[in-house]
């Protein structure tokens, strides 16, 4: 049997779709998305990032997920990392309005929606803090942005070799070279 839907929505792709360790299935603006998994220096980053962001936000009652279905109305995000206000032990996604603030790392293949489309849809969303991690020639570099009068303003940004000590929402510092295995 073939299901035929004119206008995807989150809902209708937590209901219909199997869950995968495969590509990311994504719902923007009614259409799926479907993404295949970035390189392994974001993967290493991403992995590194979660756990680091894990140690620091616990302590102050947040919780850090690596690639975790988020639902914005009608959309599905999966951020490269989600710093949420509660947990989401036994749940098959999270709202948005849970969010502290979510983590995008850029790839080449999606500069333009880890750059530009999703810091717009998270502010819209009015989440707190956006973090984006880029990491041209092997170098990685952090910013923090935080949401005033609806738009993200950065608030810190380092590159590896240097200090990223961010204060907000929770302390957490790094040199982003420690981000990669090598």
């Amino acid at each position: 049997m073939t299901t035929q839907v004119d206008r995807w929505t989150a809902e209708l792709a937590m209901k219909l779709l199997p869950e995968t360790n495969g590509p990311k299935i994504e719902i923007f603006a009614g259409r799926v998305v479907v993404s295949p998994h970035a390189g392994v220096d974001h993967q290493i980053i991403g992995r590194q990032l979660a756990y680091l962001l894990h140690q620091a936000a616990r302590p102050v009652g947040f919780r850090v997920y690596p690639e975790i279905n988020i639902i914005d109305g009608d959309d599905l995000y999966i951020p490269d990392v989600s710093v949420l206000r509660k947990s989401g032990a036994g749940q098959a996604s999270m709202d948005i309005a849970d969010a502290v603030m979510l983590v995008e790392i850029a790839s080449d293949g999606n500069r333009r929606k880890d750059i530009i489309d999703r810091p717009r849809v998270y502010a819209a969303a009015k989440v707190p803090w956006f973090m984006r991690i880029e990491f041209r020639r092997r170098v990685p570099t952090i910013a923090l942005h935080e949401l005033i009068d609806g738009e993200y303003e950065p608030v810190l940004a380092c590159a590896a070799g240097t200090t990223f000590a961010m204060t907000e929402p929770f302390a957490f510092s790094i040199d982003p070279g420690e981000l990669l295995d090598d």
